[in-house]
């Protein structure tokens, strides 16, 4: 399989049990740096293979990029010998990751107690919606929930006139998922220097909390606190594109520098006077007015006459770039961020590893297998034979449904 042995993680295997997003894109990433990821289905198969567009019914777009460069064998893990064998399975590994409730993992007699009994060297991983210590441990969680839950909905009403809405990405699935990525490569170097494996655990919800709260615990670090837990320039409504003569703009006019050179070349240094401008904590405790400010000015100009002089300030900005637009994106072309790849399904475009290796360079794998497509091939590398497979497959412990 294309890049399976290349990258800093080559020799790496990692037993995947995840689904839907966030386990999943964890294992992406691993799999794009050289692991040999073995994606353990049940045989009704991930939910994302099921949602279209895609070449077939069991094989849609998003799981095809996010399963990419994984293997796939399907167990049936309620039957005995399907949990027999991927106790075999874990023999070899380095990396168990599942994304199950922990209710789920202890009825299968899967925890990190019945893994680590075959192999004390695994990192045994469990992501799931919230940490298994506190009330919610066996609430279901989809991303839709998690921004719900963690502040993030919330936070987003005050940009859309008191209205609750969703960020228009599955950012707790993503967060999470590389929260999870970072955490058993951290382990496994730890593993390196003690020779020991250890179970992980990646919630959600408190990654998502911890995620919302860089800026946002803001005066509520403070005991007592110094102010609300918010940081007012990220939740003004006046916080949005800028409007100009012909379209929209994004502009970040942020420290000292970029208002002196933004008040020069309006032609009016003397806002570098006005009080509210003054400083970051005036600018901050007065951002309302100060964006405001900047609203009715930017209206006046077209986007490329803004543009021009946001680049002779070297002040940030940026026209507002549509998802069609970044397929055509120069610097993504010339930077050789989309990889084309002929595959037997005609030719795939992927978003390319955005992290660069000077001596270990990852790679594309192959577009998300068919459902079991190497069940077979995995259990005779294992030391399974031709008549353990059989066997198998006659039981109905690994195979998908007919």
């Amino acid at each position: 399989m294309s890049g399976r042995a290349q990258g800093p993680l080559a020799g790496v295997r990692v037993l995947d049990l995840t689904s839907v997003l966030m386990g999943p894109y964890a294992t992406q990433i691993f799999a794009d740096l050289g692991a040999d990821v073995i994606k353990v289905e049940s045989p009704q198969g991930d939910t994302t293979r099921f949602i279209p567009p895609g070449p077939d019914a069991a094989r849609g777009a998003m799981f095809l990029n996010v399963n990419r460069g994984k293997r796939s064998i399907v167990m049936d893990l309620k039957q005995p010998a399907a949990r027999a064998a991927l106790l075999t399975l874990a023999k070899s590994a380095d990396v168990f990751i599942h994304s199950m409730r922990a209710s789920a993992m202890e009825r299968l007699n899967l925890t990190y107690e019945s893994i680590s009994a075959v192999n004390p060297r695994i990192i045994y991983a469990n992501l799931y919606g919230f940490a298994r210590n506190g009330p919610y441990r066996d609430h279901p969680a989809y991303d839709d929930i998690v921004q719900a839950a963690s502040g993030i909905v919330d936070l987003q009403a005050r940009l859309s006139g008191g209205q609750p809405t969703y960020a228009a990405t599955v950012i707790a699935d993503k967060v999470a998922g590389l929260t999870g990525a970072y955490s058993v490569m951290a382990a496994l170097y730890a593993r390196e220097k003690t020779g020991t494996g250890q179970e992980i655990e990646v919630p959600m919800f408190e990654t998502l909390v911890s995620f919302t709260m860089v800026e946002h615990l803001c005066g509520s670090l403070f005991q007592p606190p110094m102010g609300p837990p918010e940081y007012p320039r990220a939740t003004s409504a006046a916080r949005r594109p800028y409007q100009t003569s012909d379209g929209h703009i994004g502009v970040m006019i942020y420290n000292d520098k970029h208002w002196r050179a933004f008040f020069e070349e309006l032609g009016h240094p003397d806002w570098s006077t006005d009080p509210i401008f003054a400083s970051m904590r005036t600018r901050t405790e007065n951002i309302g007015a100060v964006l405001a400010r900047v609203a009715d000015v930017m209206i006046t100009r077209t986007t490329d006459e803004w543009m021009a002089l946001f680049r002779r300030a070297h002040i940030p900005a940026t026209p507002i770039a549509t998802l069609t637009d970044l397929l055509k994106d120069p610097h993504l072309d010339q930077t050789g961020f989309w990889q084309e790849r002929q595959t037997e399904l005609g030719t795939l475009r992927f978003p390319g590893i955005p992290t660069h290796f000077s001596q270990t360079p990852g790679a594309i794998g192959d577009p998300g297998p068919s459902l079991g497509e190497q069940s077979e091939e995995i259990l005779r590398e294992a030391g399974f034979s031709e008549a353990d497979v059989t066997a198998l497959k006659d039981a109905g412990a690994i195979g998908a449904l007919a």
